[in-house]
């Protein structure tokens, strides 16, 4: 599969890179007869989408998809859907200085290590902008979850130093959406604000942390070794672009408590009096809300000066152009539900095979 496929029953396979014609995706496995929303398809899109506020990349692009089959008369067919989406603001010019250097933290150099050959068009297939073909997928994905009454919502709870006061209140969509930054606590999404836009101004980036909760996952999903659906969430989310930890439910507190502290005590009717485990426990979900945080460096790509080599191992003085983003953590949102969505329905209808 050479990397570029993810899923086991539910899979997309992307293509694309960021200054190519376009990019997109293959997803099989999709059952048929589903009846899809294409407005909320491309909403899921305009959520990621550059361009959208003052703290983003001001690359204008309109990120429409266009589906090519597995689809008639609004339901999906059971085939393969493929689909598209055109880069048209592409502004390769601004690479042209990068062609035989190695940006420090990208993966120019080890793309060279590997292939021999490399795009150096904004980080051609390594760029972010491959992610909008996993949001076209995670949208539907996410369509078919909410039949089943499940729901998967993400939202920033830090940049930088600035953190949210409460993370585990319950928040709706509404407030998370009202916030630039997707931040649904007010005081703190303005300072999260007004800290990217310094960072603009100084040419340096931020990174930040994002949580995401799935709420109505049935007990079952998951499977008992090498396919845990934790661990399958965490190949997920470590995927994206700038992610660099995971943790699934008290994650990396459990070192401080104690086992009487850290268990969840099982109640008549199922539940757990506490839900340290993060709804998953033995990689198999046990019917609690599944929620995990991800942790996304700052982004690489500053327009301060840095010291790197090209090609040829000579010292060089690089000092980045284009258009970045200071901040990649809101627009991250979307693909992290998206990524979560799709192992999710994945875990779903493989658990089809086990129990008739």
């Amino acid at each position: 599969m050479a990397g570029n496929t993810f899923g086991h029953t539910f899979r997309l396979t992307s293509f694309g890179e960021s200054h190519g014609k376009a990019i997109g995706g293959i997803i099989d496995g999709c059952p048929s007869n589903v009846e899809l929303n294409f407005k909320k398809i491309q909403h899921e899109l305009n959520r990621r989408r550059p361009g959208q506020s003052t703290i983003t990349t001001q690359r204008d692009e309109a990120d429409e998809v266009e589906f090519l089959s597995g689809i008639f008369e609004g339901k999906t067919l059971g085939t393969p859907i493929a689909f598209l989406i055109k880069n048209k603001d592409q502004q390769s010019g601004d690479y042209d200085s990068l062609k035989d250097v190695f940006r420090p933290s990208h993966a120019d150099y080890t793309y060279e290590e590997k292939y021999g050959i490399r795009d150096h068009r904004g980080g051609g297939r390594s760029s972010a902008r491959e992610t909008a073909a996993r949001v076209v997928a995670g949208a539907i994905a996410k369509q078919i979850l909410a039949k089943q009454k499940i729901e998967v919502k993400a939202y920033v709870t830090q940049i930088e130093t600035a953190r949210m006061r409460d993370a585990s209140a319950e928040y709706t969509i509404d407030q998370i959406e009202s916030s630039p930054v997707r931040c649904p606590d007010e005081l703190v999404s303005g300072i999260m604000i007004k800290r990217i836009e310094e960072i603009r101004e100084l040419g340096d980036s931020l990174g930040g942390e994002i949580r995401c909760i799935i709420s109505g996952v049935p007990a079952g999903l998951g499977e008992p070794v090498f396919d845990k659906l934790h661990a399958d969430l965490a190949k997920a989310i470590m995927g994206i672009n700038a992610v660099k930890g995971f943790e699934i439910g008290s994650g990396f507190n459990a070192i401080d408590a104690l086992g009487s502290e850290h268990n969840d005590a099982i109640l008549p009717d199922g539940k757990t009096k506490t839900n340290h485990a993060g709804g998953i426990v033995g990689g198999i979900s046990n019917g609690e809300k599944i929620w995990f945080n991800a942790a996304f460096k700052p982004v690489a790509t500053i327009s301060q000066k840095q010291q790197t080599i090209d090609k040829h191992n000579n010292p060089v003085t690089l000092e980045a152009k284009g258009r970045h983003d200071p901040c990649v953590v809101p627009r991250a949102v979307p693909i992290v539900e998206a990524m979560a969505a799709l192992v999710i329905l994945d875990h779903l209808l493989r658990q089809k095979t086990n129990r008739l």
